[in-house]
């Protein structure tokens, strides 16, 4: 292959990753028109013209005991990748999130003279922190979305951009509530509850009956006060999840065949949902960050199966896992895990957010301050790192 145009191998690990890498390539093609892309990408950089040697739901799993179920295929898959991208020797390799695959990758084309650039920085402020040694000889560049990881590099001699998150660039310091209502045909005065139980079939099992429970319970408080409608709106992305909240569901009906759920199952637009919610019940994750840029107070929640929660727990650094409490440094929002993730302490956590206006204001000036100190044009900023190796 000729190169006198640049090819990037690029690996993105699921829905998140593909999002930035989509945004990173539009930013690089703006710059350069010439430059090839090839790995491992989704529907998003397939758009922008990235050949994907295997499909980016095969990288898609998440938690210890589902990894090692999947744990051959995944080491063949890299196998073969690694394989394909040698004999290809491109110009530099991108690495967007799915450390644990990517890093690997990234230390076996390093060691053949190929620039490697990650993006995202693995959370080894919260676990692992012997990680930064290993991750020292895979990367030649770091790429961080939050300003507190940036001096964690610095201090190991390991090159490292802040580049800010592309959420907090595309989303508005200020959301339009009322008119992302009026799209939704939401009436003006309902109580509005968004549950995000995650984007995995497996997350969607542990959380769906826990979201149906704590939906009855906050209906049954609204009920008996007879005061505003409630709505529930869930946004699901596949049809296997929607299935899986609908059986929830459908037993729920079942053995309460009066109970009355004014729950709005939606095909994605989870966007659309936290926008137009007065409160978010959500899955730990990026939509965690999500929430708190839309100015949402939230609970977190997170149910995992046993032994990943015990290996987790044993790892674990930082007191919290919700994005909006690490960014804050402090437990800004509730945070209810495995054993603690009740539909009653759920909905009752819920239920005193619903309450505590003085808090909400306070909640707010909080999540606009992040939004803030986040918003950095972090594409440009990327593709500028990403550019200086080429």
């Amino acid at each position: 292959m000729s190169k006198t145009a640049p090819v990037v191998a690029v690996v993105a690990g699921e829905a998140s990753g593909d999002l930035l890498g989509f945004h990173l390539i539009q930013a690089l093609q703006a710059e350069r028109t010439d430059i090839t892309f090839v790995g491992i990408a989704g529907p998003k950089m397939i758009s922008l013209g990235v050949k994907s040697l295997f499909p980016i739901e095969k990288l898609s799993v998440r938690g210890y005991v589902e990894v090692i179920k999947h744990l051959y295929g995944l080491l063949k898959l890299r196998k073969q990748l690694s394989q394909q991208l040698l004999a290809l020797n491109p110009d530099m390799f991108i690495g967007i999130d799915a450390p644990d695959f990517n890093f690997w990758l990234e230390r076996k084309l390093k060691s053949k003279g190929i620039p490697t650039v990650h993006y995202v920085s693995p959370s080894i402020w919260a676990w692992r922190k012997g990680r930064i040694h290993k991750i020292k000889r895979a990367v030649s560049h770091m790429l961080t979305l939050f300003p507190f990881e940036s001096p964690i590099y610095e201090k190991v001699n390991v090159p490292v951009t802040y580049v800010g998150h592309p959420l907090a660039d595309v989303l508005p310091i200020e959301p339009d509530v009322q008119q992302m209502r009026e799209l939704l045909k939401i009436p003006a005065n309902a109580i509005v509850i968004a549950m995000l139980p995650g984007s995995r079939q497996s997350e969607v099992s542990q959380h769906a009956q826990l979201f149906v429970d704590t939906a009855k319970l906050i209906q049954q408080e609204y009920a008996e006060s007879q005061s505003s409608e409630v709505i529930f709106l869930v946004p699901l992305i596949t049809r296997e999840t929607r299935d899986i909240f609908e059986m929830a569901m459908h037993t729920t009906y079942h053995a309460q065949p009066d109970l009355v759920l004014n729950m709005q199952i939606m095909f994605g637009h989870a966007h659309d949902a936290m926008e137009a919610a007065d409160v978010v019940i959500v899955a730990s994750g990026t939509a965690t960050l999500e929430a708190a840029l839309l100015k949402k107070p939230m609970v977190i929640t997170y149910r995992m199966p046993f032994l990943s929660w015990q290996i987790l727990k044993r790892m674990q650094y930082l007191p919290y896992v919700g994005l909006p409490n690490i960014l804050a440094g402090k437990f800004l929002v509730p945070e209810l895990l495995q054993n603690e993730a009740t539909a009653q302490n759920v909905a009752d956590a819920t239920l005193r957010l619903l309450s505590d206006k003085p808090y909400l204001q306070t909640l707010k000036e909080a999540f606009t301050h992040i939004h803030l100190s986040l918003k950095q044009n972090s594409a440009a900023k990327a593709a500028k790192a990403v550019l200086s190796y080429l």
